[in-house]
């Protein structure tokens, strides 16, 4: 199935590694021209390798002073990409106020005003893909993310909000929302609930396989798949959308 997205620019938040890199990579086999933004300048670098001629752009997503300058330095984009970083572990209950203050400002705060700095250049041409990454916990919170499900959850709001602002500009904004997936975030996590239970990480890597009907966590490609598809010109009629990307894991409708 041809996307039809060769040529369009694409900027990807956190492509540098796990499911940032592979949506990256999707995108540009797809023709588009991407770029990859990430804070870890050495991964950057390593990610550029894999996708032939991708622009890389370092990016501290708390620092939100800068990020004028750098949606000047990456210039207008037809495809967004919100995908990023996660809070420290730990409950809802006793988090310090910069927990919470740091963890909006790089998580929620940062990717509502890349927004809307690229929005005017996809509203001018009328069209344009803006796909944020949640998790299944702003759903079905986990217990070791008591910030990222109180912030993903808000974000999920956000940008059921933002869809009907620009429908009519030719703009879609959906929200994508990957299960377990096999990546290095998700490997810490086990092992911070593994941690906070007293278990063997492979003990809670197996409760959370008998979560999932699949039985298995998913891939970061898996995720990509879906994400390009969201980008594309033939998903132009889906805007507000949450697409799960989980394994059933989710049960609720």
């Amino acid at each position: 199935m041809d996307l039809k997205i060769a040529g369009r620019r694409a900027l990807v938040l956190g492509g540098n590694r796990g499911m940032g890199l592979a949506i990256a990579r999707a995108l540009a086999a797809e023709g588009a021209d991407v770029a990859i933004a990430a804070r870890d300048t050495s991964a950057l670098a390593s990610a550029a390798q894999e996708i032939a001629q991708a622009r890389t752009f370092a990016l501290d997503l708390a620092d939100t002073a800068a990020l004028p300058a750098f949606a000047q330095a990456v210039g207008p984009v037809d495809i967004l990409v919100n995908n990023t970083g996660g809070p420290p572990y730990g409950g809802a209950i006793g988090r310090s106020v910069e927990d919470w203050e740091d963890s909006f400002r790089s998580m929620s705060l940062s990717v509502i005003r890349l927004t809307d700095l690229f929005l005017p250049a996809m509203c001018a041409n009328r069209w344009g893909r803006i796909l944020t990454l949640v998790s299944t916990g702003a759903v079905q919170p986990l217990p070791v993310l008591g910030i990222s499900n109180t912030l993903r959850a808000g974000l999920i709001a956000w940008s059921k909000s933002l869809a009907p602002e620009v429908a009519k500009d030719g703009v879609t904004v959906n929200i994508l929302m990957p299960g377990r997936i096999g990546t290095e975030r998700v490997g810490l996590t086990d092992a911070a609930s593994a941690d906070r239970e007293g278990m063997a990480v492979e003990e809670v890597q197996q409760r959370s396989w008998s979560q999932i009907p699949m039985g298995r966590y998913g891939s970061p490609e898996e995720v990509a798949a879906v994400a390009a598809f969201a980008c594309s010109d033939p998903a132009s009629y889906m805007t507000g959308s949450v697409l799960r990307v989980d394994g059933g894991f989710v049960r609720h409708v």
